[in-house]
């Protein structure tokens, strides 16, 4: 599992450093780690220990990446995925609603940008295929907290990568 990691994380800083010029812009996209599920009627529920450890692993695995911005959900179980990253790298959280996925205002504020963008196992796959304008992803299966999108739009070529990052204790 570690040798996997270590292939992850050198392809987040390949993947980063290739997609550096002035005219791209880089999302990385996320669901939200593992949340509490003891009251089903806790409709803003926190992050379960294993999901802080795997917001934890996120800031790893995004140590080599220079975000410009953070977007998350207003949600606790969002902004608690972000945050080590946040912090990591000074930056504060940005919201987005997720009921408006990749408008012309978010467009122009990330534009020749490197952006994190954390959200919820159905709103995640929308924001991509938003941004790429085909259905190409699904929605995330609900015990899924493991999948990284990568996105990258260059002038009017768009492309995308899905990686699986193992949770690594």
């Amino acid at each position: 599992m570690k040798k996997q990691f270590l292939f992850i994380v050198l392809f987040i800083c390949v993947f980063s450093l290739t997609a550096q010029t002035t005219n791209t812009t880089t999302y990385y996209l996320i669901r939200h780690a593992e949340k509490v599920r003891t009251d089903k009627t806790n409709k803003n529920p926190n992050l379960t220990a294993k999901g802080h450890l795997r917001a934890n692993n996120w800031s790893v695995v995004f140590e080599n990446v220079n975000f410009d911005l953070i977007y998350a959900t207003n949600y606790n179980r969002t902004k608690q995925t972000a945050a080590p990253t946040a912090t990591s790298k000074n930056l504060e959280i940005l919201y987005y609603s997720p009921k408006e996925l990749y408008n012309s205002d978010f467009q122009e504020a990330t534009k020749g940008k490197t952006v994190l963008v954390v959200g919820h196992s159905n709103t995640t796959p929308q924001f991509v295929n938003a941004i790429l304008n085909e259905e190409k992803y699904q929605d995330i299966d609900d015990k899924n907290n493991a999948n990284l999108y990568i996105v990258t739009v260059t002038d009017s070529q768009k492309s995308s990568t899905l990686i699986k990052v193992p949770y690594s204790k």
